[in-house]
């Protein structure tokens, strides 16, 4: 009994410092110069002008959070849910664009295989920041409000359960750590999706966590077999 009342208190107790912004803005930066970069035929308006505009939302939320994410407001919230958004949606776009190329014409072999991997590492920027925008209610929410106030988890890290396996295990554990997902973890989450085209070792629990698990699996998928597999037969003619 002794050592469940210390245990509890660090189960309950908030992470206030928040987490590092540097890492977020750096992924949407790369995920703009990756969009700009890709070939004009794959492009949604002037090449700058997706780019531009994701900067522009991530300007606008370094004011709100600068160097640690700690202050949320409705606004912040909804332009950081439509920065993720605006970089997926443009993906996939870019993404059907490619694959239409595919089939109406015969494109040179390294070209496409760059085009390809350009859209697959964005395609995983993308979702790791949603998952990371949507899980628990948020970056902030997950740092600032105790585990009986948070919103329902939509996923499940090992984290979340191995508080009863060995000892040098379960140290760092949710329950006996107060371990909390930050960017990483949910960029990890999409790396592996992306790469194994389902979960690995963090479960969906919700529908829109299997939803857009399943269209990020979906787009990368695509991209793996019809376009690098379509570029690097031809980079052996």
């Amino acid at each position: 009994m002794a050592d469940s009342r210390p245990r509890r208190r660090r189960h309950e107790t908030r992470s206030s410092a928040g987490e590092k912004r540097l890492w977020p803005a750096l992924a949407v930066v790369v995920a703009a110069l990756a969009y700009a970069v890709l070939p004009e035929s794959l492009l949604v308006g002037p090449r700058l002008a997706i780019p531009a505009v994701e900067l522009v939302l991530l300007a606008a939320l370094l004011v709100t959070n600068p160097r640690r994410i700690v202050r949320q407001t409705r606004w912040s919230r909804g332009l950081s849910i439509a920065l993720a958004c605006v970089v997926i949606a443009t993906n996939l776009v870019a993404l059907a664009m490619l694959v239409r190329s595919l089939t109406s014409s015969e494109p040179g072999g390294m070209p496409l295989l760059l085009a390809g991997m350009q859209v697959w590492l964005t395609n995983v920027i993308g979702f790791g920041l949603l998952f990371w925008e949507l899980d628990r209610g948020g970056p902030v929410a997950r740092h600032t409000v105790s585990r009986d106030r948070m919103p329902p988890a939509d996923w499940r890290f090992s984290q979340d359960e191995n508080q009863d396996t060995v000892v040098e295990v379960a140290a760092g554990s949710s329950e006996r750590s107060n371990w909390r997902p930050e960017f990483i973890d949910y960029l990890y989450v999409s790396l592996t999706n992306s790469s194994a085209f389902s979960p690995t070792d963090t479960m969906p629990l919700t529908p829109r966590a299997k939803a857009l698990m399943g269209l990020e699996a979906t787009a990368a998928l695509l991209t793996s077999l019809l376009v690098v597999a379509r570029a690097v037969g031809a980079l052996g003619h």
